[in-house]
């Protein structure tokens, strides 16, 4: 028996309502907060609720003014609306899913760890230590740079992947993707050519068609990024930036070669290009492996970490490193557009790197996380799937199922029973793409009812 979501339920109630005329072309929905108070219902569940009747050609959204009720299609109308799978598409659904909470709901396509591996980082245990540091200073904005104590660990941390910088080429962010925020509004115009990955990151591409740039898809190998097509994309569009990921690549869960890592810096010398590698997955793998900022030391990379997935998102702390020049006027950048950083927060995160807690996390979450990732591949292996990758530890794992030649459409069937999919074009650099590949969360793949929606 297939699992409906509070979310269809209320979808399914309202359509219900305009099919059989209680409701009336031009009508207006109640708003967002009357549902809520009317229902006990969370702003996330009813506002995805009425983007599906939107995406069924149901209901209109008029800026400013709410949600109202359009004219059904006749029977054999020749004016074909998307369903509401197709929302999956869009960047910012995909987003609005990864937040949303609701009783039996299945979270397969889910870009964090489960929240009970990160429970033993008790944050409300560290406040004490915190306040200890300095009461008065919490109620000023931060140092444009970022909390100075933070910067002295997060120089240790870089040194225990190799990479040697000094608390001057650090710069701390709101999370890895406000730290790429910054480099796109420094570096980028409308109209640019920028390198990425593909797949690659999905909300990289969102900011970057905000901004306006042109993206050169690079394709992605299991052993990194593909180098004939690098250079082929080097010598004619001349980029600058190239945005991608060494280590427990996402959506693929690959990790980048020596080889190939060395090459990719010989390319960047010769055409003058600057690398920003997102390693935002880096303390959900070893440190041995390889990155490119190792073997360059931040000459020409840009290096992007954050603490979101592996301590907490609620916290919004990540940071930059990269050359002394490049990281102050970023930091001018920072300033402009928020003044300071998140004090609180980046205290935070410094007490837990200087009392130790954080060594100990890190060990207990990547055995949970090896522990998943056998356990993923093995029901991937008895679904019959092609995996694309088979790493010792990675929280995601890229794989296509027989007789799927869109994973769109697995998606829709998913979606319709509670199981909510990354599906392959969401990380392709156009939408339009059939893509048969899914990205997998492994500590939620051995779930009964992502077994059940699959084809016989």
């Amino acid at each position: 028996m297939r699992r409906i979501t509070l979310t269809q339920r209320i979808a399914s109630d309202i359509a219900g309502q305009i099919t059989e005329g209680i409701l009336r072309e031009g009508d207006k929905l109640p708003s967002l907060r009357e549902y809520m108070r009317l229902h006990g219902y969370s702003k996330n569940t009813v506002i995805t609720a009425y983007e599906y009747l939107a995406a069924e050609g149901l209901v209109e959204a008029r800026h400013g003014r709410g949600f109202f009720v359009r004219a059904v299609p006749a029977a054999g109308d020749g004016d074909q609306t998307p369903p509401p799978y197709a929302r999956a598409l869009d960047t910012i659904w995909m987003m609005r899913q990864q937040l949303v909470r609701e009783p039996g709901h299945s979270h397969l396509g889910e870009g964090f760890p489960p929240v009970d591996w990160l429970m033993d980082m008790r944050l409300d245990k560290f406040h004490r230590q915190v306040v200890r540091g300095g009461v008065t200073t919490l109620f000023r904005y931060g140092n444009r740079y970022g909390n100075a104590s933070l910067r002295e660990q997060l120089v240790k941390k870089l040194a225990g992947y190799g990479i040697n910088a000094g608390p001057a080429q650090m710069l701390t962010t709101f999370g890895a993707n406000h730290g790429m925020d910054l480099i796109i509004r420094r570096f980028v115009k409308p109209g640019d050519p920028v390198l990425v990955e593909s797949p690659g990151y999905y909300p990289l591409f969102g900011k970057l068609q905000l901004q306006g740039a042109r993206m050169l898809p690079v394709p992605r190998r299991i052993d990194g990024p593909d180098l004939n097509a690098l250079q082929r994309y080097l010598e004619r569009d001349k980029p600058a930036l190239f945005f991608m990921q060494s280590v427990g690549h996402n959506p693929t869960g690959t990790d980048l070669s020596e080889e190939k890592a060395r090459r990719i810096l010989e390319l960047a010398e010769r055409h003058n290009l600057l690398v920003v590698e997102n390693d935002a997955m880096a303390d959900f793998k070893l440190n041995t492996c390889t990155r490119l900022s190792n073997l360059d030391q931040l000459k020409r990379t840009l290096y992007v970490g954050s603490f979101s997935k592996p301590i907490s998102a609620a916290l919004r702390v990540g940071f930059l490193a990269g050359d002394e020049g490049l990281i102050s006027e970023l930091a001018d950048v920072k300033m402009l557009l928020h003044i300071g950083g998140t004090e609180y927060a980046e205290r935070t995160v410094d007490v837990i790197l200087r009392e130790g807690n954080y060594l100990r996390h890190l060990s207990r979450l990547q055995e949970k996380l090896r522990a998943a990732t056998v356990t993923g591949l093995r029901v991937l292996d008895e679904l019959g799937a092609d995996v694309f990758h088979r790493p010792e530890q990675s929280l995601y794992l890229w794989a296509r199922f027989p007789g799927i030649g869109d994973a769109n459409d697995l998606t829709r069937r998913c979606l319709e029973r509670g199981v909510m999919l990354a599906p392959g074009s969401i990380f392709s650099v156009d939408r339009r793409d059939r893509v048969p590949w899914t990205r997998l969360n492994v500590a939620y793949l051995d779930d009964p009812a992502f077994r059940a929606s699959l084809p016989a």
